[in-house]
């Protein structure tokens, strides 16, 4: 099953036969397309009684397979790819008529353009800016004369005198319709360049709103909130919240310089999210030296409290600090909270306050955490001590427990 974060990064990128598609549309099927025409005109509804039209278009289809699977996945081939539909089609129909298929020459132009065109998408997959822009008009250019190519073996085949390339552009019209189609083919190409210029743009700044979108409401509810937009609004969960803050700071930060503090802070927080990453926090929120975690199981709150208790005390131990820790579960409110233009995702309720207040009581180096949480571990965990803590607002003190280990 496709998980909300595949869905968004699908968004993003379009999917597989997405690209399949798009490229057989717009590229695979031209010159099968063209070919079907000139054969239909040739001879008729007949040849839909021969396996020369189903044999193209199941190459046409092989190529796009190729050339699409290898787009979205991030590994164009473009030369090789374009040489599959012709190389196909190509063999089976030498097995069928021998040496003789080379006599026509709408099967020799089906490899002259294939071999063309993926010369030019190899080329301009390799360069940037205007000559890649350049190449891109050159080959609309190419792909509107498969139609006067095809147009010249129709002539020629009904009236021999145009067999020629002398021959052919003796005829005024046929000028018409070369150059004509050479012009539709620049302002195609022209189009397809501020076309793809565009959605470049677009891919750059969604995946630039995708990131910051990220840092403020958290992945999981990012990519859920895009597959279900109801996934903001307020709601009532059983979740775990984990507070960690550094003590002795705001004594520490008055005798350093301001760059310097930022300087640990980022690389506190940088530690902290591999830990957080690996544990799947569904929201992650800084307030000075203070991080918030909220998740949806005990265990993995408890695990992803060791972990940034282990991975942070080198970093904190050089300044002269340590972090404390306290997590609590139950039940709160989360969702989009705000006025009417300003809006961010935030959890409210006794159970934040709660794991707030344990995480104050908890001593450098120390993880504290509630008996709901304790219950939930099980002779998993493996506690250093216990106390009981008062707290504003509660009329009876709690009891903590001092987390050493989950096995």
């Amino acid at each position: 099953m496709k998980t909300s974060a595949q869905d968004l990064e699908a968004r993003l990128k379009g999917t597989r036969w997405g690209h399949v598609t798009l490229e057989f549309f717009t590229n695979s099927a031209h010159f099968p397309i063209a070919n079907l025409f000139l054969e239909l005109l040739k001879e008729g509804p007949e040849i839909f009684l021969k396996p020369d039209v189903y044999t193209i278009v199941l190459a046409a289809l092989v190529q796009a397979l190729y050339l699409g699977t290898r787009e979205y996945e991030g590994r164009p081939r473009p030369f090789i790819g374009n040489l599959i539909g012709p190389l196909i089609y190509t063999v089976i129909e030498m097995s069928l008529e021998g040496w003789a298929f080379f006599k026509t020459g709408n099967h020799l132009a089906y490899l002259l353009f294939g071999l063309v065109i993926g010369l030019l998408q190899e080329t301009r997959s390799r360069t940037a800016g205007v000559i890649s822009s350049t190449i891109l008009v050159a080959e609309n250019i190419v792909r509107a004369n498969i139609l006067v190519v095809m147009y010249w073996i129709f002539e020629a085949a009904d009236d021999p005198k145009y067999a020629t390339l002398p021959g052919f552009l003796s005829d005024g019209s046929h000028i018409f319709i070369i150059l004509a189609l050479a012009f539709l083919g620049s302002m195609l190409g022209l189009a397809n360049v501020h076309a793809h210029a565009y959605l470049a743009i677009l891919r750059e700044t969604a995946h630039q709103l995708k990131r910051y979108s990220e840092w403020f409401l958290g992945k999981d509810i990012l990519h859920s909130a895009v597959a279900d937009p109801s996934a903001l609004s307020i709601q009532r969960r059983e979740r775990t919240v984990l507070f960690m803050d550094i003590r002795g700071f705001t004594g520490w930060s008055e005798t350093q310089r301001p760059e310097e503090v930022v300087d640990m802070l980022n690389g506190f927080f940088e530690r902290s999210e591999s830990i957080w990453e690996r544990f799947n926090a569904i929201k992650t929120k800084f307030t000075g030296d203070e991080i918030m975690l909220v998740f949806a199981a005990e265990k993995d709150a408890a695990l992803a409290g060791l972990g940034l208790i282990r991975e942070n005390t080198l970093h904190l131990k050089q300044f002269g600090l340590a972090a404390g820790i306290g997590i609590h579960t139950g039940v709160l409110v989360e969702g989009l909270i705000g006025s009417k233009e300003v809006k961010g995702y935030d959890v409210i309720g006794d159970t934040v306050n709660t794991a707030k207040r344990i995480c104050d009581k908890a001593a450098g180096g120390e993880l504290l955490v509630s008996g709901v949480v304790l219950r939930a571990l099980g002779e998993s965990a493996v506690i250093r001590r216990s106390q009981q803590i008062s707290m504003k607002g509660k009329a009876e003190p709690i009891e903590v427990y001092s987390l050493e280990d989950v096995r």
